[in-house]
């Protein structure tokens, strides 16, 4: 029941997002493949965004199997023609863009200190990609797929930070550097988009840890067991083990939908307890 209506909203009406245009980056990776599907599950079109075309191929076809509706959208978060591109697309398709979640980013070799490395190692170039892909990744993609939510529909923005934004975790100074710039920007542009044009929300979600294509080789061995920081990270996670992709998809979902309408600016965290847990 609201205050100013009276009246009781459904559970479904709540979390659904049927008749919404969503486009996902980052959709052909583990978490944003997972993100994408999500959407669609609860009725929304969505546009699957990345670099690899059979991946994103792939993930519209299992969004059509299940009865959804999707389109394959090839483009680098740092190639704005692309992007502007690919929004042209989405609007001659569906004629609408309401959501957007920037599940691109990760860190690059190169900004990845090795265990006897120091900050003095990180090379300049290595710290300004990972700045590229992360920050700059986010804000194109905002400038190109935001300026088409408009006052009349509105829209939501949803981006990706990381435990490592708000505590220090070793070996990934760029990477968690670049994050904290994330959560600033999202706290920025929830004020500043509110303020201009009322119905547009910018939020993000923190995952703890969840195994995908970039980390998998730092925290499990071939054989499956953990390596020695993978069994640091578990030992600090109350919840005793890593994330799975749909644990994540229903934070996402819940901050697109009409049960978060009067949330903006946070940043939630979905980590098994990690950011609440001192090690002692």
């Amino acid at each position: 029941m609201t205050a100013e209506t009276g009246t009781q909203t459904s559970p479904e009406s709540l979390f659904s997002l049927a008749g919404k245009v969503a486009v996902v980056t980052g959709a052909t990776g583990v978490l944003g493949g997972a993100m994408a599907r999500g959407l669609a599950r609860v009725g929304a079109r969505v546009g699957v965004l990345g670099r690899r075309e059979e991946r994103a191929e792939a993930v519209v076809r299992e969004i059509l199997g299940s009865g959804g509706e999707a389109m394959p959208l090839l483009a680098d978060v740092l190639n704005e023609e692309r992007l502007r591109a690919a929004r042209e697309a989405v609007l001659d398709r569906w004629g609408r863009m309401d959501i957007l979640v920037n599940a691109a980013g990760g860190n690059v070799p190169g900004a990845t200190l090795s265990d006897d490395a120091t900050i003095f190692d990180l090379p300049r170039e290595a710290f300004g990609e990972v700045f590229d892909l992360n920050l700059v990744g986010t804000l194109l993609p905002i400038q190109v797929f935001g300026e088409a939510m408009t006052r009349e529909t509105g829209g939501c923005i949803v981006n990706f930070s990381s435990m490592a934004a708000g505590r220090a975790i070793t070996r990934v100074a760029g990477y968690s550097a670049a994050k904290a710039a994330v959560e600033n920007l999202t706290r920025w542009l929830a004020v500043d988009l509110a303020r201009r044009y009322g119905n547009i929300r910018v939020n993000a979600v923190a995952p703890g840890f969840f195994l995908g294509e970039q980390n998998r080789a730092l925290l499990v061995n071939e054989d499956g067991s953990l390596t020695e920081r993978g069994r640091a990270i578990i030992e600090h996670t109350p919840a005793g083990r890593f994330g799975e992709p749909e644990e994540l998809t229903g934070t996402v979902i819940w901050l697109c939908s009409p049960a978060a309408k009067f949330v903006n600016g946070v940043v939630v965290p979905v980590d098994g307890g990690f950011s609440a847990f001192s090690g002692v």
